[in-house]
């Protein structure tokens, strides 16, 4: 007697199973990184939880390889894989808002774009990625940095709880009170230990920002490093600002004979008093002759998406990450050497400040570890010709070597790329242990192991 078949699998889902013999299949395999080519065997575009735990079983029971699509943005492209299941949840977007318990209850296969076009109706929000068609799933399961992490936190550390379906195939709701072990393990772990169809969050008010670019010429590149190392410790937590090397994309406030030259860019992203926006980015101005700006009062979703048209799928990346307690002279003058290399408008250096309302959890409260760090660089490599790969990844390469010997051996696991496996435990400093441990409880067999994965 045969073990189950496709037709098997249609039978027990509401979503749509597709295989390549089905029309759809190309476009349902591809992901984000067009870096990435495999082929499964099956995609099931689930439509609720019941295909989620149909497919982990299925997956399970028939020794298939599983990977699990949210946002589809993961750089190793750990969203597919060759010859086995994808649960991809493209078509569970539903967010709900509580704006008297200032809740949000999200679909797996919500973007912060999603969420936060939904929130800001109601003033509130929460930290989310620097790229709003980033999935909430995987930045938040790894941590979660943006723009108002100083002020909120981790998008991690605003989690009330979730919905997962474990390699067992049960479905588990997990907060601080029911489960707290895996509640704990999913604020940080990544995708090792379930596939998450719904997620919890704590709102804030959020709601118009004053934000955008600060631009200045490449020789004011050690005054604005420097600064930004000093201003950030103290800075008010209201305050998201990053540094950044560009390459100057058509902008209404870059002169059309600056187009496509390199620069140095500030980013803040205040979201306090709207009166006191002057006196808190005043410095900013000072620091170096600024070249352009494009900082305006806007709706926050305007600005957590303002880098989406950079990054459009299809692409070619590459990336990598690192994190550091200090921008050292040591670490500056790195970036003041591989900087100005940028190679593409769309791939970027940034520096995001992890201080703040992140400093105020403990290491152990949750699997992020890196409570100690105050800056995460990624290294993020972009570009749309195949033919520029060898020489692009080595940019981002070189740039990494660089920089390693002057931070943390550690680096944020959703900077990670296919080839950093081997820094999976320094990248979980002192949880590891305890994550291995709950990793052999709920996922003994490692179903769950495409990801940054820990092993039981």
């Amino acid at each position: 007697m045969g073990g189950p078949t496709v037709d098997d699998l249609r039978e027990r889902v509401r979503g749509t199973v597709i295989t390549p013999a089905d029309e759809g299949y190309e476009e349902a395999r591809r992901v984000y990184n067009a870096m990435v080519d495999r082929r499964p065997a099956v995609v099931v575009r689930v439509a609720n939880a019941g295909d989620v735990m149909a497919s982990v079983d299925y997956a399970r029971e028939n020794g298939l390889e599983l990977a699990v699509r949210g946002g589809a943005h993961s750089a190793p492209g750990f969203g597919t894989c060759d010859g086995g299941l994808v649960i991809d949840f493209a078509g569970l977007h539903g967010v709900r808002i509580d704006p008297e318990r200032r809740t949000a209850r999200c679909d797996g296969g919500v973007t912060w774009g999603d969420l936060n076009a939904a929130g800001y109706a109601f003033g509130l929000g929460v930290t989310g990625g620097i790229i709003s068609t980033t999935g909430i799933a995987g930045l938040t399961l790894g941590g979660g940095f943006g723009h108002l992490a100083r002020g909120l936190g981790l998008s991690c550390d605003n989690l009330l709880s979730l919905d997962v379906v474990t390699a067992d195939g049960r479905f588990r709701t997990v907060s601080e009170e029911r489960e707290p072990d895996l509640f704990w393990a999913l604020r940080g772990g990544g995708g090792n230990f379930g596939a998450v169809t719904s997620f919890e969050y704590r709102l804030s008010p959020v709601r118009d920002v004053v934000a955008g670019p600060v631009v200045y010429e490449l020789e004011h590149a050690p005054a604005v490093l420097r600064f930004y190392r000093e201003f950030i410790r103290d800075a008010p937590e209201e305050l998201g600002l990053f540094p950044g090397f560009h390459v100057a994309p058509p902008l209404p406030f870059i002169p059309e004979d600056r187009v496509g030259d390199r620069f140095v860019i500030l980013f803040p992203c205040w979201n306090g008093p709207a009166g006191e926006a002057d006196k808190v980015l005043a410095p900013l101005r000072d620091a170096a002759p600024v070249f352009a700006e494009g900082v305006a009062t806007m709706p926050h979703p305007a600005f957590a998406g303002a880098f989406d048209a950079l990054l459009p799928p299809g692409l070619q990346q590459y990336w990598k990450g690192l994190f550091a307690a200090e921008l050292t002279d040591d670490a500056i003058a790195v970036h003041l050497e591989q900087g100005p290399r940028i190679p593409t408008v769309n791939s970027a250096l940034h520096v995001y400040p992890i201080n703040g309302a992140c400093h105020r959890v403990a290491p152990g409260d949750t699997a992020f570890a890196y409570r100690d760090a105050t800056f995460a660089t990624v290294i993020a490599g972009a570009w749309p010709d195949p033919a520029d790969n060898a020489a692009n990844v080595s940019w981002v390469r070189d740039y990494y070597a660089a920089l390693a010997p002057h931070s943390f051996e550690a680096g944020y696991i959703g900077f990670m790329d296919h080839d950093d496996q081997h820094r999976v435990e320094v990248n979980y400093k002192g949880n590891y242990a305890r994550l291995v441990q709950l990793k052999r409880r709920y996922d003994p067999g490692n179903l769950f192991h495409l990801n940054q994965n820990i092993k039981p």
